[in-house]
């Protein structure tokens, strides 16, 4: 498969900025990534295919991403009381040779989450599927198939 590299790391260095972003707790800055058609998928089973017919621990469009981020800002959100600290490592990004522009872009990824003296680690995979706005991308659809999808987690507060 022959990618174009300057293609290639310009989805990485996409990926790595939306990282940063939610470990900065930018969350319009996050939002903003987001095509106005855009979905954020957390499907709730392994290889999970359809979001609407299945239960999905989330599924979001434009409209509940701006719910959630306006939720997260609230001073009285007692779920990120002490605030949720996050750190993500993303690698092994695989993309897709364009169609039409598009970009799929896979990617593995581990997420620390501190809450207060408790601290998670999630794992799972990314799969981004990008659309070129302008001179970048915005995202049309950010699916995160966390490995532990269908295991008891607890509160998730921030995104993935």
């Amino acid at each position: 498969m022959n990618l174009d590299p300057v293609l290639v790391r310009k989805i990485e260095v996409f990926l790595y900025h939306e990282a940063r972003l939610l470990d900065e707790r930018r969350f319009e800055d996050w939002m903003a990534l987001f095509a106005d058609d855009g979905i954020y998928w957390i499907p709730a089973t392994p290889d999970q295919e359809d979001p609407l017919g299945e239960v999905s621990i989330a599924y979001e469009d434009r409209q509940l991403i701006d719910v959630r981020v306006r939720r997260l800002r609230h001073p009285e959100n007692y779920a990120d009381q002490p605030t949720v600290r996050t750190r993500r490592v993303i690698g092994n990004v695989m993309i897709v040779l364009p169609e039409n522009g598009v970009v799929v872009a896979r990617s593995n990824f581990t997420l620390a989450d501190l809450q207060g003296d408790e601290q998670r680690i999630f794992l799972g995979e990314y799969v981004h599927t990008l659309r070129p706005a302008g001179d970048d991308y915005e995202i049309v659809q950010k699916r995160v198939n966390l490995l532990n999808c269908d295991a008891p987690m607890g509160g998730i507060v921030v995104p993935f």
